[in-house]
């Protein structure tokens, strides 16, 4: 007698009583069958967290504009002229290169880019003016910035 599977979109509570109540009817005690449905569903659970987890962090993306690339050149060149003083984090100093070096982002790098929306005010500020220009450019800025916007969106639209 094959042990019943959850379908898509079926809940714990309609799996659980669908299959202790198909279990019991084909001769297994109350307490066999529901252990039975709870650890397959838990192994069920698993099995799809793993898959997502998986797939979720282990695609990366490096279709971002050259422009973007070219920006995150531009912070590095002057960094390495003047230094970044107090500026940035090894995070954003991290973005800088590996926008400059084209390597490819994950889903979760992407968000952060995106997030970095939060700065624009200081995209238009000259280099030196402060820090914020110089990581705007560090985080790819506006091309990367608006990639990464547009980038997240259909990353989750696939999803």
């Amino acid at each position: 007698m094959p042990i019943p599977e959850p379908s898509s979109g079926q809940s714990e509570n309609e799996y659980i009583f669908e299959c202790i109540g198909k279990l019991i009817s084909e001769g297994k005690p109350q307490d066999q069958a529901a252990a039975i449905c709870y650890e397959t569903w838990r192994n069920n659970m698993k099995s799809k967290v793993k898959t997502f987890t998986i797939k979720k962090f282990a695609e990366t993306y490096s279709d971002y504009p050259k422009e973007a690339t070219e920006n995150a050149k531009i912070a590095l060149r002057w960094a390495e002229e003047n230094g970044w003083g107090d500026c940035g984090t090894p995070v954003g100093k991290k973005r800088a290169n590996d926008l400059a070096s084209n390597r490819p982002l994950s889903r979760d790098t992407i968000a952060r880019m995106a997030g970095f929306e939060r700065h624009r005010q200081n995209s238009q500020k000259e280099l030196g003016d402060g820090c914020g220009r110089l990581m705007w450019l560090a985080w790819g800025g506006d091309a990367g910035i608006e990639w990464a916007q547009r980038k997240l969106k259909q990353i989750e639209n696939e999803n």
